[in-house]
């Protein structure tokens, strides 16, 4: 199936839907899961179009994980999370969605188990407010 430029990924990448974003460079966009997994649940995806990993040119996706893991360590330190979860998924056998190539940064803590989506839109105003958390220890 070739990629489809009107995904909801490429819409945002677009300035046609908002999103509540985190990080951005030239490369690559970081926002706000809009079902989050747990608080601070973000995305990462590249600017450059592209369904997974298998069609991204390698410097879309050298620069698409090096974001991952600065928003990561981000994530990380504004939930005080043990541990973070990193997921890409390749293909609607995998699970994947929305098919334009994207990194999933959920935040895990003992005891607390997660399935990959919650199916429920989350407050706006709460993930502003994730949001400025993370964007603050960006720097």
């Amino acid at each position: 199936m070739p990629y489809d430029p009107s995904n909801i990924f490429a819409r945002i990448l677009r300035g046609e839907v908002p999103c509540h974003k985190v990080y951005e460079d030239e490369h690559t966009l970081a926002f706000m899961d809009i079902m989050p997994q747990a608080e601070g649940h973000t995305l990462v995806v590249p600017k450059t179009p592209g369904q997974d990993i298998f069609e991204l040119p390698a410097e879309a996706l050298a620069a698409t994980i090096r974001t991952t893991q600065r928003v990561a360590r981000a994530v990380r330190d504004a939930f005080e999370a043990p541990g973070v979860m990193i997921a890409q998924l390749n293909g609607a056998p995998a699970g994947q969605t929305v098919f334009h190539l994207h990194f999933h940064i959920v935040p895990r803590y003992h005891g607390k188990d997660m399935r990959m989506t919650s199916g429920a839109m989350a407050d706006p105003a709460v993930l502003a407010e994730h949001a400025a958390r993370i964007r603050a220890k960006l720097g």
